[in-house]
């Protein structure tokens, strides 16, 4: 199944998503429910558009050899370096023709056999983490259920239900906090001081990633809550209008951490990039910039609404497929070997 096939399927079921064939966040931009944003939407383009700006340096005077992409995070091993991003309340934003259970069903299912693995996402409905958490216990805790800013009583609720699962990590989206249905709620919901932070990991006695850092400031931040691993994320730009792309920032976060620890060698914690990224060579681009890893949400979602479980499959082999192609054609051949060298900023 090919991804311009999995578009045609998608498009009769997706309700606001048009399952565009580059989705770049310009046909949804401000569109809520939906994959938009609460403002006017430019921050989803800049995020494709910013990774566009980078090129790739081709280099073939090299070994001709095999391309490992083995991508080993918090004592787990993947094929590739590649998670598909956090969905909630996919019946509210993507249609109906999946439910909670059977979305997270089929894409906990499709990328763990794929050789990556998904994070799950949360929502108002305490079904959605529900659901979310029943399915990665089916496998075997092979899942990231994200777990968004509540007050404290509820996220030791939802503590609970990741605990069950035997996830073997939990993220938490902080900046969630700027969705309008966590702002009004009681007790409050929202932003978390760093003390928080480190409350909520020692009570989940487990890896935490902390998503949604944009500054350099918010990563060292999340170094010292005891992160185990950061997303660099503006929540798909749908949060706050006016703010940089995940590109634009990644550099000078790479640069904090690296800083900190005295060195990419010595790093302690995984950077994980999101926003815009769309195809291998996009991959390629963060890594060289020194994520350790990407997510990707929305394409994901197209493919499962496009083609289920053979979809996300398809699509997964696919990015992963274009990942080593760039990197053969970069002259590396392991995620060790890349650097800043094989990229141009434009």
């Amino acid at each position: 199944m090919t991804y311009k096939e999995i578009i045609e399927n998608a498009k009769d079921n997706m309700g606001f998503c048009k399952a565009c064939i580059v989705c770049n966040g310009k046909v949804c931009k401000n569109s809520i429910p939906g994959p938009g944003a609460k403002g006017v939407g430019d921050v989803a383009i800049r995020n494709y558009d910013k990774w566009q700006n980078i090129r790739l340096n081709m280099d073939t005077i090299c070994e001709n050899k095999e391309i490992s992409t083995e991508f080993d995070f918090l004592g787990k091993k993947f094929k590739y370096p590649i998670f598909s991003g956090p969905i909630g309340a996919v019946e509210k934003h993507y249609g109906d023709k999946y439910t909670e259970e059977e979305y997270n069903n089929i894409m906990l299912k499709a990328c763990n056999d794929s050789g990556i693995l998904a994070f799950t996402g949360d929502g108002v409905n305490s079904n959605i983490m529900i659901e979310a958490t029943k399915q990665i216990k089916k496998q075997n805790g092979m899942g990231i259920p994200t777990v968004k800013p509540w007050s404290i009583n509820v996220i030791e609720e939802k503590l609970k239900l990741v605990k069950d699962s035997n996830a073997f990590a939990f993220a938490m989206d902080i900046d969630a906090a700027g969705l309008p249905f966590l702002k009004n709620l009681t007790p409050k919901a929202g932003s978390k001081t760093v003390e928080e932070l480190r409350e909520i990991k020692q009570i989940s006695n487990l890896p935490f990633i902390i998503k949604g850092i944009m500054t350099a400031k918010g990563a060292l931040k999340a170094i010292e809550a005891n992160a185990d691993a950061i997303v660099v994320s503006n929540h798909g730009g749908r949060v706050l209008d006016q703010t940089p792309a995940t590109a634009e920032v990644l550099p000078e976060i790479v640069e904090a951490v690296d800083s900190f620890y005295g060195g990419k060698k010595n790093r302690k914690i995984k950077i994980l990039v999101d926003g815009g990224i769309r195809t291998g060579a996009d991959i390629l681009k963060a890594l060289a910039i020194g994520a350790d890893g990407v997510l990707i949400a929305r394409t994901f979602v197209i493919a499962l609404y496009g083609g289920g479980y053979d979809g996300v499959v398809s699509f997964a082999n696919q990015l992963g497929s274009e990942l080593e192609d760039a990197m053969s054609m970069c002259g590396v051949h392991s995620l060790a070997d890349i650097d800043k060298s094989i990229v141009r900023i434009l």
